[in-house]
């Protein structure tokens, strides 16, 4: 799996949050809603900042949340 979303975070050591947001239409009241998911994703070069737009994969886990890895900075 592969997913496209901005840099939250990226305090902690090798280790950056990520923010995907996903709109959709609730289906009886035909309103667009927002949800938003937070990953934990694996950079092993400290190399994002807050901000920037990044496509991460599914891996294998390095820690109880962190199951995702940087694929490259878009």
């Amino acid at each position: 799996k592969e997913r496209i979303g901005i840099v939250a975070s990226n305090k902690s050591e090798k280790t950056i949050t990520v923010i995907i947001q996903i709109r959709y239409q609730h289906p009886k009241y035909e309103k667009t809603l927002i949800k938003t998911k937070r990953y934990m994703a694996h950079d092993n070069d400290n190399q994002c900042n807050p901000g920037d737009l990044v496509l991460i994969e599914e891996c294998a886990p390095f820690s109880k949340k962190k199951k995702w890895c940087l694929k490259e900075i878009i």
